[in-house]
């Protein structure tokens, strides 16, 4: 049974769509606020969330951005609720790392729709990886599978260099912190560039290579054998192994 997250502090609207997701074979758990969100992330990660954006307290905008400033938190599938009227709103949940959003009054079947389609994604992401992880080769000392999933992912395919990539110097140096995990705003801290400068770089990134997101992003990296060029002392380690 798939657990959602629902993040809203509207009560009937949480009574319906509670009402209607577990009849068709959902768990459900319902917070108020993005505090309440992120302390019942932490306690038990659900397989998507669903927010809303205008809360008391820490708005949703507030709640994806420190979600997604989190290890686990940084490929669930995350879809906000928002008004119409909220069109910078929805920009802005874009570059923070949303997925996907529906603007209210909506149908539950249309957000369905949305779940499904995210959770296939998930799923599509998740078993790639486990069959790049299948393919690691068995080491010198005949031990299979003992690295963890980054170390099996990198070593399944050699990877790329950098010029084969489509992009220009900035983007790849982008493209290299995306697909480890971070956030905008880690990478701007990073690369002592502007958060937005990041998002702008990033949607060239997604544009050049023909993705929608984050996501298929890292599942790109992952199937053609991209990896962040190794620091110095990695390589030391590297030669030491070897």
């Amino acid at each position: 049974m798939k657990k959602i997250l629902l993040v809203d502090d509207d009560k009937t609207l949480q009574a319906v769509l509670t009402r209607y997701l577990e009849k068709r074979g959902y768990s459900v758990r319902v917070v108020t606020s993005g505090v309440q969100g992120l302390k019942l992330f932490a306690q038990d990660p659900p397989d998507l969330v669903v927010s809303d954006i205008m809360m008391p307290g820490m708005d949703g905008l507030e709640f994806c951005r420190r979600l997604r400033a989190t290890r686990p938190g940084q490929l669930v599938p995350f879809i906000f609720l928002t008004a119409k009227k909220d069109l910078e709103d929805r920009i802005q949940g874009h570059y923070i790392g949303a997925d996907d959003y529906i603007t209210k009054p909506f149908e539950p079947l249309e957000l369905l729709a949305k779940i499904e389609a995210q959770l296939e994604r998930s799923r599509r992401i998740h078993s790639e990886m486990v069959r790049l992880m299948q393919k690691v080769p068995e080491d010198r000392d005949g031990d299979e599978y003992g690295e963890n999933l980054t170390e099996a992912v990198a070593k399944a395919k050699d990877p790329e260099p950098e010029e084969d990539l489509p992009l220009t110097p900035a983007e790849a140096r982008v493209f290299w912190e995306v697909i480890q995990g971070l956030t905008n705003k880690q990478i701007s801290q990073r690369l002592f560039i502007s958060p937005r400068t990041v998002q702008t770089h990033l949607s060239n990134i997604l544009t050049k290579l023909n993705l929608e997101n984050r996501s298929q992003l890292v599942r790109f990296a992952f199937e053609h054998g991209y990896r962040p060029p190794q620091t110095q002392d990695e390589q030391r380690a590297a030669e030491a192994r070897g």
